[in-house]
């Protein structure tokens, strides 16, 4: 006897921070998880760097804050160069200041987490390939000693990097291109006046050159490569000629503990999902490291996918809902590989009048403070706005459909449940809606009053902050909770309630 799919686990094929992500808010949510990484262990290069805010504020609801302030690095502010004079300062607002932590001590954090909630990586172990039988996964398992045993699944995550094994298997196309120039990456002492806690964009027609502090008191050196520079050829010696030839002047560079010659792609998957299986992160999209944006758009993948597809898994949401997470998060990474794609563009610009249209636009955007205002709180996941639902209402009381919940109340929303905000609870049609939830829906929504907004609102919130629908009425919220969430079974398997079972 075959066993029931919602007993079955997820395999999530990937060990590194969106894998991680994804098996810790599964667990966390009662879901069985495998994570396997082909891998003999972690990775110890320090790759990813930035943690945005957004990123920060999902990882600390799991824990992890004393480590976090132990090793990382607050960053003060961004700042521009051409040809070796200031022109623009992009400076962090409290809620907008990421943190540079390098990605091993990133993955040691999740790994801590990961083992809290009752779970651990499974090194050595590779997906040689899988096939979808409609209500499972039937995957091909290669383990540690070597031996193939097929194993079934009631979902896979494809968390496995960008050469990802499950988007090759599912024939997914991995559409964009790779930048011309190649580009060093060198993690090393620098004795230098820089402000260590900013981060040092020197532009020239030369190249560009980013220098950024480490926690350790290291720097991590980032350049255009000269061409046909191969790895073999790649030593300190040339990396000082890139700084010298590029930078400020009066660096020493020394005790190098990572040099490497990269290509910088910008690549997206046709989609996402396909039935049963999902790519997310690195397996789903790639681009240029401009604006630190890789690790963070992968957690938000993770996270994004974890809280729907645990929902469909306990059988209280219909499969519909996982169909919003290719949707969603489709949306932000063309979104972010084009951002990275037109700063790294921008970076690379040679010929003089090029050059001068982008100093001067440069100039006036920070004397403007147009960053502050609008592409800071972007990069720091902040302003990411999802499609509203159909009905989802217009703002109000502060609150916008498809906009995260505003701080410090978001803070304080329980992230495992739905959260209905009431606003003039003793009206009798809002009393009555509430009366409902808590019967009807309290394993997956949190009722909470708030102070009356203009005459008072209700509003639906996700797990994960993001505002579902806003209404000042009892019926539109009480048609969407009938559409989202499927009847409570009781144990003789009939409906709890007579709410509508979704198809």
């Amino acid at each position: 006897m075959t066993a029931r799919t919602d007993r079955l686990p997820v395999l999530i094929v990937g060990a590194g921070p969106t894998g991680l992500i994804s098996a810790i808010e599964l667990i966390r949510r009662g879901v069985p998880v495998r994570c396997a990484d082909k891998s003999d262990g972690p990775s110890m290069l320090s790759k990813a760097l930035g943690l945005w805010p957004r990123t920060l504020e999902l990882i600390r609801r799991v824990g992890g804050g004393d480590l976090l302030a132990a090793r990382a690095l607050p960053q003060s502010q961004m700042r521009y160069y051409s040809d070796g004079r200031v022109i623009a300062n992009l400076r962090y607002r409290a809620a907008t200041r990421p943190l540079i932590c390098p990605q091993p001590d990133v993955e040691e954090l999740l790994r801590a987490n990961l083992a809290a909630v009752g779970g651990a990586p499974e090194w050595r172990t590779e997906l040689l390939g899988f096939e979808q039988l409609g209500d499972r996964v039937r995957a091909t398992l290669r383990c540690p000693d070597g031996s193939e045993r097929q194993e079934e699944f009631a979902y896979v995550i494809g968390a496995d990097g960008a050469s990802s094994t499950v988007r090759e298997t599912l024939g997914i196309a991995f559409e964009g291109s790779t930048y011309e120039a190649r580009f060093v990456v060198a993690d090393v002492v620098c004795d230098t006046a820089l402000d260590h806690r900013m981060t040092h964009y020197f532009c020239s027609p030369r190249g560009i050159l980013v220098i950024c502090g480490l926690p350790s008191g290291r720097w991590r050196i980032f350049t255009s490569a000269p061409p046909g520079l191969a790895q073999d050829e790649m030593d300190l010696s040339v990396v000082r000629s890139l700084v010298l030839e590029r930078g400020p002047g009066g660096i020493e560079l020394r005790d190098p503990e990572w040099i490497s010659v990269f290509s910088v792609h910008a690549r997206h998957a046709e989609q996402t999902r396909v039935d049963r299986v999902f790519l997310v992160g690195d397996a789903a999209h790639v681009h240029s490291p401009a604006g630190g944006q890789g690790l963070n758009t992968g957690v938000a993948d993770a996270h994004n996918l974890a809280w729907k597809l645990a929902l469909v898994w306990h059988g209280r949401a219909g499969a519909q809902l996982l169909d919003s997470y290719a949707d969603e998060r489709g949306r932000v990474a063309k979104a972010v590989v084009r951002q990275a794609d037109v700063q790294t563009r921008i970076w690379l610009l040679s010929k003089g009048h090029q050059v001068a249209l982008r100093d001067g636009a440069l100039r006036l955007a920070s004397a403007l403070r147009l960053f502050d205002l609008a592409y800071i709180p972007w990069l720091a996941g902040l302003r990411t706005r999802y499609r509203a639902v159909p009905g989802a209402g217009r703002k109000a009381g502060g609150f916008t459909p498809g906009a995260l919940v505003p701080l410090p109340l978001r803070a304080g929303l329980d992230d495992l449940r739905y959260t209905l905000l009431v606003s003039g609870a003793e009206r009798p049609e809002l009393r009555a809606l509430v009366d409902r939830c808590v019967a009807d829906f309290g394993d997956v929504l949190d009722v909470r009053a708030v102070p009356r907004r203009g005459g008072g609102v209700l509003v639906l919130v996700r797990p994960d902050g993001y505002v579902d629908r806003v209404s000042r009425r009892a019926e539109p919220i009480d048609a969407r909770l009938t559409d989202l969430f499927r009847p409570l079974m009781t144990s003789n398997g009939k409906s709890r309630h007579n709410t509508k079972v979704i198809p």
